[in-house]
Formats: structure tokens, sequence, C-alpha cells
């Protein structure tokens, strides 16, 4: 029942989308700590713990000359060394300020899905007292998600032009390990960049 809810909600939003006219397809590299929000903060600037990669599709529902309020739907994939492999699909919503042409900040919640497979070897005791291979496809998570970001257009007066950034993220899985980690928390530094798919309006 979740996944199709989750399916459901991924689907109505993309529909949504369509008819949206400022549409980005952005690519972000990740380095993600298993840690309470902001509490590995330097870590992640200084060495890869947990490395991984991201894409996502965003739209504008709401665009003002120095705001707007917009979402994405983003695909990831990342790897926590000795513990898992995460894959989230998850969508957010947030609201972005523009100081300038080039310069802007924005802020995002948001939640989805997210596939856990197992890093290590999992078995499981047969009925004829041997172990067996029990790792399977991994097992379905919810994920909860908030989001700063700060991107610099490197062109403002074309009409495509790139857009840098780098966001820090903090996530919620869950759950995780029902006895006893009901709740799994992660901190996010990612650095990508968003193309515009149709023309920026001047």
């Amino acid at each position: 029942m979740k996944k199709i809810s989750l399916a459901i909600l991924f689907i109505f939003s993309i529909l949504c989308s369509s008819a949206q006219r400022s549409k980005e397809f952005s690519i972000a590299f990740l380095n993600t700590g298993s840690a309470y929000p902001f509490s590995q903060f330097g870590k992640l600037l200084s060495g890869i713990e947990h490395p991984g990669i991201e894409i996502g599709y965003g739209f504008n529902w709401k665009t003002k000359s120095k705001h707007d309020w917009f979402q994405e739907i983003k695909l990831c994939y990342f790897y926590h060394r000795f513990v898992q492999h995460g894959i989230p699909l998850y969508t957010d919503i947030g609201y972005r300020y523009k100081f300038s042409n080039a310069l802007s900040a924005q802020v995002a919640l948001g939640a989805g899905y997210m596939q856990s497979i197992a890093a290590t070897a999992k078995l499981k005791l047969s009925d004829n007292g041997e172990y067996k291979n029990d790792k399977g496809i991994g097992r379905s998570q919810a994920l909860a998600a908030a989001n700063f970001s700060i991107g610099y257009t490197l062109h403002p007066s074309a009409k495509k032009s790139v857009k840098v950034f780098i966001t820090y993220q903090q996530f919620l899985q869950t759950p995780f390990v029902k006895a006893y980690v009901p709740i799994l928390p992660y901190n996010s530094m990612m650095i990508g960049c968003s193309i515009p798919l149709n023309s920026r309006k001047k």
C-alpha cells in the first residue's frame, strides 16, 4: 500500500509539471554521513564519507521577480560502507529567493520512498541446518528530507544557462531497524549543476 501511494504521488507530480513553464534537469554528487543535523558538517567537506549521485527534475509552481515556489522530483544512490546501498526516490517542495539574476538561495521539505539493500552478506539458517543467502532485493523504507541550497547562474543574461549549486540536506530513513534504530539520520553535502529545459523568461 505504501509503494502504491508513493507511485500515485510521483505520477501526479509529473503530470502537474507538464503545465509549468520553467523546468530544469539537475545532477549532483554527494557526500553523506550518518549523524544528527550539523554534527558532521566539517567531515562532509574535508573527506569522502559515503559517496553518491543524485539526478532531479524541477519545475516552478509560481514565479515572481524575486521569488519562486518550486517542486523537485529526485532519484538518488548512495553507499554507506558496511551498512547499505540506499536508493531514495522522493519529491520536495520549496521556496527560492533571488538576490540577483545570478545568485539565489532556497529551502525545501520533502518525503518519499527509499530502497535499502544490505552492503554485507545476509544469511538465513535453512531447515537442513545450512546457511543460505537471504539478501534479496532489500527493504522498503520511508524517507523525510529538509535541505538548504545556494545557487549561482553562470550566464544570467542568456536564454538558457547552467546553474551551479551547493546543498546541505538532512534526511531521515525509517524504520531502519524496528527493534533498536527506528530512525536513521543522515547529513548530505551536494555539489552539482542544473540545466534549464526551456528558455527562461526575460
